[in-house]
């Protein structure tokens, strides 16, 4: 009889265990999926998506020992704006091609951290971003681009013609897009801009900004951070910042006299916004930026 009454009594707290697993279990789930709340105003967290490396200056337009180094460092930005947000740029290894404890190496790219959990770490996953637009489709800019085809793609009209030109039988070369990073894109819903600036939010704080010449639809990204103030992404409008000074383009532009109209362009917009500048490969100025979950206000 004891054993019978001792067994009964295990199944009652197996019960009772069980029962509070079950109940505890939607709330758990919860946390782990709670987003990130919207801020006050507008944020830009700086994700490490790599580094390049063993790139020559002669391709870039430089004589030997003009550079300080030939590193590039490479981000993806998240922009957290009042009314939605806005990624920015998208590494240049895919997620699904990091094999952790990693570092992921293709050519000269070499990433130590995957793209989507430096964002899950902040709160946010791909379909919280409102808004996905690239500074331009090369490779080391666009390698988690399918990741956020369910955001609306804001995109130079002739940038995406340029994008999927290849799939329609356009003859690859070097800097040629690489349509297997971005194909999903296709199908996004998407925001064609025609050879212009979008204000992205419409209030002036996160405004995209046409500078094409790099590659046909090129764009550069002006933000107006309440306490760092003005700051200009330059994409790859500059890769050094000793292209400032000694006016160097690279070979492999689409068009190298628009690169420099668009480079007066900006250096003229930065002068007068009284902007930072910021060449988002610069090596040595990356590694002094704040890098997610920290962030610029």
């Amino acid at each position: 009889m004891l054993v019978a009454m001792s067994n009964r009594i295990l199944r009652v707290f197996s019960f009772a265990a069980a029962f509070v697993a079950l109940a505890a279990a939607p709330f758990a789930v919860a946390q782990q999926k709670k987003s990130a709340a919207a801020p006050k105003s507008v944020r830009l967290y700086i994700l490490d998506c790599g580094k390049i490396t063993g790139v020559g200056e002669e391709r870039f337009g430089f004589q030997p020992g003009q550079l300080a180094t030939t590193e590039m460092f490479t981000p993806c930005y998240l922009i957290a704006h009042p009314k939605g947000t806005l990624m920015w740029d998208t590494g240049e290894i895919s997620d699904k091609d990091f094999r952790e404890p990693g570092p992921a190496k293709q050519g000269a790219f070499t990433v130590t951290r995957p793209l989507l959990p430096q964002l899950a770490a902040i709160g946010y996953t791909p379909a919280d971003i409102t808004y996905l637009a690239l500074s331009h489709y090369h490779g080391d800019h666009v390698a988690n681009a399918n990741a956020f085809s369910g955001s609306t793609w804001i995109v130079q009209k002739a940038e995406r013609d340029a994008m999927f030109a290849t799939a329609k039988g356009a003859a690859p070369g070097p800097t040629a897009p690489n349509t297997a990073l971005f194909s999903s894109l296709e199908k996004s819903k998407t925001m064609l801009l025609n050879n212009e600036d979008h204000d992205v939010f419409g209030d002036g704080t996160v405004v995209i900004k046409f500078t094409p010449g790099h590659t046909p639809g090129h764009q550069s990204l002006f933000l107006k951070l309440a306490k760092t103030g003005p700051v200009l992404l330059s994409g790859d409008l500059y890769h050094y910042p000793e292209e400032l000074k000694l006016k160097v383009i690279p070979s492999f532009d689409f068009d190298k006299q628009q690169t420099a109209k668009s480079r007066e362009k900006i250096e003229a917009f930065v002068k007068q916004a009284k902007a930072q500048l910021w060449i988002q490969h610069d090596a040595a100025a990356g590694a002094k930026l704040k890098k997610a979950p920290a962030y610029y206000d």
